[in-house]
């Protein structure tokens, strides 16, 4: 069966600074006809699952305007233009930024977040030895952030309430909590 939808025309509608979007009209597979696909296109971004030596995960609480709520997330960012070619140093740099630690990273998993109208894709790196910073990088003077350190047990109850609502910490404390029943 064929399933590549091969494109007619891509007509770009927006480019700002973190996203592009764009409408393509597409030939369906198959002889099924044309339709469009509104599309959003995203330079990537990483993400930090960071434990203490207390076995706590460290959180950052912050406002999304996109969901006009506020959201318990794992340290996180957009990588910058020129970024993907070293992407472990960009979750570095947002580690220190939004946590003050820094530490050993190691590539857990990439993921995309939204396939069906985004190419936004986001490494997922698990910090290890993580030490504090004496003066760290300063957060993004956009940010304003408040950090948390929880129990799996608390970060649990936090998405059961849904302050914990994005996938990238959801998919985190999956990693996490399946690390600890293999320790079992």
């Amino acid at each position: 069966m064929e399933f590549e939808e091969k494109t007619i025309k891509r007509t770009e509608i927006f480019s700002g600074q973190v996203i592009r979007v764009a409408v393509d009209d597409v030939q369906l597979p198959e002889g099924k006809g044309q339709s469009k696909r509104e599309l959003i296109f995203h330079n990537g971004a990483v993400a930090v699952i960071a434990i203490t030596p207390e076995n706590k995960l460290i959180l950052v609480k912050q406002y999304r305007k996109a969901i006009e709520a506020t959201s318990y997330e794992i340290p996180a960012g957009k990588l910058e233009v020129g970024e993907n070619a070293d992407p472990k140093a960009a979750a570095l740099r947002e580690l220190e930024e939004e946590t003050g630690y820094t530490a050993d990273l190691d590539l857990v998993y990439d993921f995309y977040t939204a396939i069906g109208f985004c190419n936004e894709k986001i490494k997922l790196y698990s910090a290890s030895h993580l030490t504090k910073v004496e003066n760290p990088r300063e957060q993004d003077a956009d940010e304003t952030l408040e950090l948390y350190q929880v129990t799996l047990d608390e970060a649990k109850k936090l998405v059961a309430s849904g302050d914990i609502c994005d996938a990238k910490t959801i998919i985190a404390l999956q990693y996490w909590e399946m690390k600890e029943n293999l320790k079992r």
